[in-house]
């Protein structure tokens, strides 16, 4: 899979330190994530036909997807996204604006979407898992490889990246000696379990009872709350905008009320 990578930041970014970021996520791809995962993926800087995105005539993409750093907000509830045009060509934006406002790091958003790019180009898959709230109950679970641990980042070559999940989280039980995540860190002397979100991430879920997707964050996590509220500062999102959603409900651990992530 190649991904083709278009600066359109104007300047913000220099093709140098666009280059110097792929070259950190393309190794992150290939000796940190496919080995677990078995799914790679090469990302390589492209010119650019225009001085914005035009997401149903994907000119500059060569490749089979194609991931935009725009300075400029396009979606709603997201700090980047990967649906898809028309034409079936998967795609997504890292919006820089966001990044600073969020006092991330744009290579770790950028790591961050390519990795979940790799694992659901088309944002259309769910894996069967325990509703966070009461977990006697099934939900579907979006298939996110980092929104559990987005917090969390790592460098390669100084370059940050994005922590990301292992496949035994998506499994119903916690595996004896299993690891759930990359890095592996541990909070109050527990690491991630399955179907778990770490301190300032969060994961998303459809329940079928009530037909509707929910966004599901630790009780009192102000980071993540903050997080989404930020987000919610764009017109479409990314999940919202593929299964009808907008506006999802952000719950915020144990039985608590239900808090919607929108602009103040």
């Amino acid at each position: 899979m190649i991904i083709s990578v278009i600066n359109l930041t104007n300047g913000r970014l220099s093709d140098e330190d666009v280059q110097t970021a792929i070259r950190a996520i393309n190794r992150q791809i290939a000796q940190d994530f496919e080995p677990y995962w078995s799914l790679g993926a090469t990302l390589r800087l492209e010119g650019k036909a225009g001085l914005r995105p035009k997401k149903q005539k994907i000119a500059d993409m060569r490749g089979d997807a194609v991931i935009y750093l725009w300075s400029h907000v396009d979606v709603d509830e997201a700090l980047c996204y990967h649906d898809s045009n028309n034409s079936g060509i998967p795609y997504g934006f890292i919006f820089t604006d966001l990044v600073a406002e969020l006092g991330e790091s744009w290579t770790a958003t950028l790591s961050h979407e390519a990795l979940e790019l790799i694992a659901d180009p088309e944002v259309n898959l769910f894996v069967m898992g325990p509703n966070p709230n009461d977990r006697r109950r099934t939900v579907f679970h979006w298939y996110e490889m980092c929104d559990a641990v987005q917090a969390e980042s790592y460098k390669v070559d100084g370059i940050e990246v994005s922590n990301f999940l292992l496949p035994l989280y998506f499994t119903g039980g916690d595996e004896v000696g299993g690891r759930n995540d990359f890095l592996g860190r541990s909070y109050n002397g527990q690491t991630l379990q399955s179907f778990g979100v770490n301190p300032g991430g969060y994961i998303g879920f459809f329940n079928p009872v009530n037909r509707k997707s929910t966004t599901f964050a630790r009780k009192g996590d102000a980071e993540a709350v903050r997080r989404l509220k930020i987000k919610g500062a764009a017109e479409k999102a990314r999940r919202a905008g593929r299964h009808h959603v907008p506006g999802a409900p952000v719950l915020l651990g144990g039985r608590g009320k239900a808090r919607t992530a929108r602009k103040k």
